[in-house]
């Protein structure tokens, strides 16, 4: 039977032919290829580009044969460059168009639905964001600036209130430089909890409330917290410096859309959710609408991000189920800590369990989509190596780098999870329990069922994205190439 030849570009332009029946042969010569005149005599690239760039996506010319299924079959060698997200893949226009068409029938509905949801459970006027005073009536917020971790050191202050106050809040403060209100200028007592003393240095800003009712106890300047604008200010710029300088453009778009998606959830989640709106609904509007932004703001709309993105969507709902069991099963509260017990107080009638089910979700959105978008560009990489190549090989060959992301995820929510609850974890293991015991204990269990549902949605998340991106792939041989 006659040989059929694939075009695969490679540093070397190598134009491999492939017999029906057998391996790949050795490369063919030099000169155009038998099915018509070279790409390259009519000012293209072999990759269909006209600027005459090879393609960066294949790094190996080995293809086996689309028909042989013997033990020495395999799939084409996949470059790094299968980890480009954004990247153009040069498919047949026919194929693009119907790959397109194919993901805005599924698509376009879902950004429809996304919309929907935003208008429908959008919170009312009367939001309960910013409804709690944060002082005390009469009490002002003040800055200070600390000068001695003494309070010997402002002696004349602290002597001029004797026999008018108890000295109670004297055996935790510091002597500090009122910077702003009636009192700035003085050097003033400022009390400061013990647990938040042993950060304290002279010269640090601290946030301050003035409030006279304190006076009583020794001084009225209490402490609020420290100023943190400075340190914070310049980690951002410097995050923000890096990304750009490693990364260029496509690091400022992948900042700008965290910024977007970080909009939805201060903007449209958190007070949906004050407003007692349906926890469930609002976390899968709200991740849509998160990764809606943020995959398309960073990696632009194409082919690949749109697989990846459906990917995405197949692992949330995969997560949101099991997180509804895992936390009825487990009989998990959500009411373990000061926080939630807070917010029950202010907030009557809030879902504590469903609130702590969203909070699983939200926590696995970003390693959740880093996964699927790099399988879904391995798996259109593997097809434009090789057209020929059926689903099931394509299938089999994108599981063969998603077991990698498997190998490397499976304790990065682990390990991330740890980190944060880390005293918490310290202060069970003071306790003469058993080890068992500990760990299904309600704080603990908490973090191991949120670790748990948030892998087990990642790992299902790689076949599923696989399967999708696989079954969008058309076998066969393109003969006019777009870029998709």
């Amino acid at each position: 039977m006659p040989a059929r030849c694939l075009r695969f570009d490679t540093a070397g332009r190598h134009d491999g032919c492939v017999n029906d029946e057998t391996t790949p042969t050795a490369a063919a010569p030099a000169g155009p290829p038998i099915d018509g005149p070279s790409k390259a005599d009519a000012g293209e690239s072999p990759t269909g580009r006209a600027d005459g760039a090879s393609s960066p996506h294949v790094s190996s010319p080995h293809v086996s044969s689309p028909h042989a299924s013997g033990p020495h079959t395999s799939i084409p060698h996949v470059s790094s460059a299968a980890h480009s997200h954004s990247g153009p893949l040069n498919l047949g226009a026919a194929e693009a168009r119907r790959v397109r068409l194919m993901l805005a029938a599924i698509v376009v509905p879902l950004v429809v639905a996304t919309l929907i949801g935003l208008i429908v459970l959008w919170p009312s006027g009367n939001s309960l964001v910013g409804s709690q005073p944060f002082t005390a009536d009469g009490a002002t917020l003040e800055s200070a600036t600390i000068t001695s971790l003494n309070t010997t050191a402002c002696a004349d202050t602290t002597g001029a209130l004797e026999g008018v106050s108890n000295d109670s809040l004297l055996a935790d403060a510091v002597c500090a430089r009122i910077t702003s209100g009636d009192g700035a200028g003085l050097v003033m007592p400022v009390h400061i909890p013990a647990e938040s003393l042993a950060a304290a240095d002279v010269g640090d800003r601290l946030q301050v409330m003035y409030a006279p009712a304190a006076l009583a106890s020794g001084t009225p300047y209490v402490f609020v917290d420290y100023a943190r604008q400075v340190p914070v200010t310049a980690l951002a710029v410097v995050y923000l410096v890096l990304v750009i300088a490693v990364a260029g453009r496509k690091g400022a778009l992948s900042v700008l859309g965290l910024l977007l998606a970080t909009g939805v959830l201060l903007g449209f989640m958190i007070p949906a959710l004050l407003d007692l709106a349906s926890p469930m609904w609002v976390t899968l509007v709200g991740a849509s609408a998160m990764m809606l932004l943020a995959v398309y703001v960073a990696h632009g709309i194409s082919v690949r991000t749109t697989t990846a993105l459906l990917g995405t969507f197949a692992g949330v709902v995969i997560t949101v189920l099991l997180s509804l069991w895992g936390v009825d099963a487990a009989n998990l509260t959500g009411a373990t800590d000061d926080a939630a017990q807070t917010l029950t107080a202010m907030v009557g009638g809030i879902n504590l369990q469903a609130l702590l089910t969203c909070g699983m979700v939200v926590a696995a959105l970003g390693v959740l989509n880093d996964v699927t978008i790099t399988q879904a560009s391995a798996v259109w990489e593997l097809h434009a190596a090789n057209p020929a190549l059926g689903h099931a090989r394509l299938f089999t060959g994108g599981m063969r780098i998603g077991r990698d992301h498997i190998a490397s995820t499976v304790y990065t929510l682990a390990f991330a999870y740890a980190g944060t609850a880390l005293p918490l974890i310290l202060a069970a293991s003071l306790i003469d329990r058993p080890l068992a015991a500990t760990l299904l204990s309600g704080e603990i269990a908490e973090e191991v069922v949120r670790t748990l549902v948030s892998s087990i949605g990642l790992v299902l998340a790689i076949p599923a994205t696989t399967a999708i991106a696989a079954a969008l792939c058309r076998t066969g041989e393109p003969t006019v190439t777009a870029e998709a």
